[in-house]
């Protein structure tokens, strides 16, 4: 009986029995795929475990005939998914569909920081060669050679959505923060007195009362009856008749400029602030949904609700890759920074603010707010402002403390427990 081996893609060649028995050995073989990631298309590389290049570097699109198109390849090898591993560069957005479709294909998927690639790559020369197919060639060399790589689950794949809601959620915040700055400015010129008279301009009977009449002029000429009415169905009862004469009065005889331009640029600003208000609530909501499927400790601790306990969870990721909650910190770029030349040592370290900026604002916003609501942090806070620490570097301190509970809590998936 005459076998065929397989060599290659759509290549058969005949094999006697000694060559059937060294295909048998070789399909226990490891089966390495190098992945280098681009906006239109991927150059691929597959090897084996000793060293056999089974496919050249190939090109494939960025598409689904692509997509297909490097699997068939990879089933040519090998059929057996636990016996092949496949490495791509962590390349922001372009990757993230193709790394949907490999984890669903049920293959051993690792991501890899650009850097490290990088660096093993000027470890296996000095030549400075840096392309497309050099790298495909690279990453499958790390994945025979490194055994510290950690493959990418379907749950950090998943996680990446939660990290994309709530960078997103920040954005908006942040550009809604921006937005009632230029309210704050232009309240100055149009009705300068109003924010003597309330509590804060940004809430939501003041925002019903601009929206409507967006000046002190305008003001002052509305009926007496129609703004008592505004003002007390957008406060929700808070404020009466008393309060719309007070405002009716300082808006007579206020300083403030009559600028239809402005005017109009402050209705249109309100009006984006309360589209913004809706977007983030929708957000919000999408957030609390993952967050209730998650079911993390974290939320046990009191002060950390779903928007900064997503925050943390979601920039961290999977906590297995953290040997430490030391290293935690210094990803979030919160660990003191250290400098040291000759017989030069600083003996005042500043946090190095290298790391993920989300993760080190909600660290350190989260450990203010559990300062607040819990008593064991508040005594710790208060004990380090005590010793003579700014507030600031006492937070700091707070933070590293906060950081090693989320770290024991989600390593052993229990409760936050209140110290009686």
């Amino acid at each position: 009986m005459t076998v065929y081996l397989e060599r290659g893609y759509k290549r058969r060649e005949p094999c006697g029995p000694k060559q059937y028995l060294n295909l048998l050995l070789r399909s226990v073989l490891m089966i390495y795929v190098g992945i280098d990631v681009a906006k239109d298309k991927h150059d691929c590389f597959i090897t084996n475990s000793d060293g056999e290049a089974l496919f050249p570097v190939f090109t494939i699109q960025n598409n689904r005939d692509g997509f297909d198109d490097l699997f068939s390849r990879i089933q040519s090898v090998s059929s057996d998914v636990s016996n092949i591993k496949v490495g791509l560069e962590a390349t922001g957005h372009y990757s993230y569909n193709l790394l949907g479709y490999l984890l669903g294909k049920g293959l051993t998927t690792f991501v890899i920081n650009p850097l490290h690639t990088n660096l093993y790559r000027k470890s296996l020369s000095l030549r400075k060669t840096k392309t497309d197919k050099v790298d495909a060639r690279t990453i499958a060399m790390m994945l025979m050679s490194d055994v510290n790589l950690k493959s990418y689950s379907d749950t950090s794949y998943h996680n990446e959505e939660l990290k994309s809601l709530t960078r997103y959620r920040f954005d908006k915040v942040q550009e809604r923060a921006q937005l009632k700055q230029s309210v704050s400015r232009l309240v100055t010129i149009l009705f300068p007195e109003l924010e003597k008279l309330v509590p804060t301009l940004h809430m939501a009977s003041v925002y019903a009362l601009l929206s409507e009449f967006p000046s002190a002029g305008k003001i002052a000429s509305c009926h007496l009856t129609h703004l008592t009415k505004l003002l007390e169905h957008a406060s929700k009862g808070r404020y009466s008749r008393e309060k719309a004469i007070e405002i009716r009065e300082a808006a007579r005889t206020s300083i403030g400029s009559n600028m239809p331009a402005k005017s109009l640029e402050l209705r249109h600003t309100l009006k984006l602030i309360r589209e913004l208000d809706s977007e983030i609530s929708e957000i919000e909501s999408e957030i609390k949904r993952i967050m209730d499927e998650i079911h993390s400790p974290i939320l046990t601790i009191p002060g950390i609700g779903y928007r900064m306990g997503a925050m943390i969870l979601a920039e961290i990721g999977d906590f297995s890759r953290f040997d430490s909650p030391d290293k935690i910190l210094a990803y979030a770029g919160a660990s003191p920074s250290t400098y040291q030349s000759g017989q030069l040592e600083s003996s005042y370290s500043h946090m190095e603010k290298r790391g993920s900026r989300y993760l080190r604002f909600a660290l350190i916003n989260a450990a203010k707010y559990v300062c607040h609501w819990d008593e064991t942090f508040g005594a710790y806070l208060q004990k380090k402002i005590s010793e003579g620490k700014h507030y600031n570097v006492a937070i700091t301190h707070a933070t590293k403390k906060l950081v090693r509970l989320i770290y024991a809590m989600e390593k052993s998936g229990k409760p936050y427990i209140k110290m009686a």
